[in-house]
């Protein structure tokens, strides 16, 4: 009895290891390489997996995407500056079983040659271009490590610059550099604004100028308008009363010589008016006095005055002195 539970129990952990050995379990994110008696035979799936035990062995691959650091190194620039530059290498698994025996360490292999490829292209760029041109030296990398890789059934799928560092005098250089590319920049900007400053002044100025004279030339025009209302107006006011005036005198003249024709004077109170007309002229400011050219009308009316005064008077006071000159013969008063 003893004996028979010592048998099952000892093929109860028999099937036990069998059953430990034969089941193996595949994640999701790895595949499984199976090996019968030391030879591929299959790539299984994430899952539950059934292998013969002591015959099958199976490889588990991890297929998640993996980074790989380059360390640094020291690399000269084609214009002979020393720098040091390090990367990252991501890559992912496509094929496991190339994966699995083409390479042996992969990441090593990987580091080798991503460094090698980093000498080789920023080896052939000037420090400038390198510094300025990650982008460049990213795809380059990335394209050469991807062919590289393909045989080990891997894929790159990017490479990263982490830093290109320049030795310290070099450094320095930069940063003196940089400070006078600042310092002309900031000193072109000035006189950019200096500039910009003057000519909008100027084009102010001429503005202001031009609304100026603009200004002049309109107050002038509406001046010389002025003037030239004021000048129409004042005229036509002289003319207004110029004809007021004339007619004014014409109907003072009308009236005189209608009163003169209505009194009927005699020749006598004509000639006295005549003389009376002569003085006035004589009184004037006039340095020069010009006489009627009928003279000989005029004596005579002269001569008829002083025969009216030889005449008696009605009280017979005896005569009026003779007058000058002889008998002045009757003549009409000028007209």
């Amino acid at each position: 009895m003893t004996a028979a539970v010592i048998v099952l129990a000892v093929v109860a952990f028999l099937l036990f290891v069998v059953a430990a050995t034969g089941i193996r379990i595949v994640r999701p994110f790895q595949r499984g390489l199976v090996e019968r008696l030391g030879k591929y035979h299959a790539t299984v799936d994430p899952g539950l997996r059934l292998i013969i035990p002591f015959i099958d062995k199976i490889m588990l691959v991890d297929m998640r995407e993996q980074v790989v650091d380059v360390p640094p190194q020291e690399v000269i620039t084609s214009d002979n500056v020393v720098v040091s530059v390090d990367a990252v290498v991501y890559y992912e698994a496509t094929d496991p079983q190339r994966l699995a025996y083409n390479v042996a360490n992969f990441q090593l292999a990987v580091t080798k040659l991503a460094q090698t490829n980093l000498r080789n292209v920023i080896g052939d760029m000037q420090l400038d271009d390198a510094l300025t041109s990650r982008d460049t030296i990213n795809a380059k990398l990335r394209d050469i490590l991807d062919d590289a890789t393909d045989k080990w059934g891997t894929r790159v799928v990017r490479v990263e610059i982490q830093r290109i560092d320049p030795p310290p005098d070099v450094v320095n250089s930069m940063h003196q550099q940089m400070q006078a590319e600042r310092t002309r920049r900031a000193v072109v900007t000035e006189a950019q604004g200096v500039r910009e400053a003057a000519v909008t002044r100027a084009e102010g100025e001429k503005q202001a100028a031009i609304l100026a004279a603009e200004g002049v030339r309109q107050r002038q025009i509406l001046e010389a308008q002025g003037q030239a209302e004021a000048i129409e107006r004042l005229a036509e006011a002289e003319r207004t009363r110029q004809i007021a005036v004339a007619q004014g005198q014409a109907a003072a003249i009308r009236d005189v010589f209608g009163a003169i024709h209505d009194g009927d004077p005699t020749p006598d109170l004509l000639a006295l008016k005549y003389l009376e007309a002569l003085a006035a002229v004589a009184d004037g400011r006039a340095t020069k006095i010009f006489l009627p050219t009928e003279m000989g009308g005029l004596f005579g009316t002269i001569g008829g005055l002083a025969e009216l005064l030889r005449q008696p008077r009605p009280d017979g006071a005896g005569e009026a002195p003779a007058a000058v000159g002889g008998p002045a013969p009757s003549a009409s008063p000028p007209s």
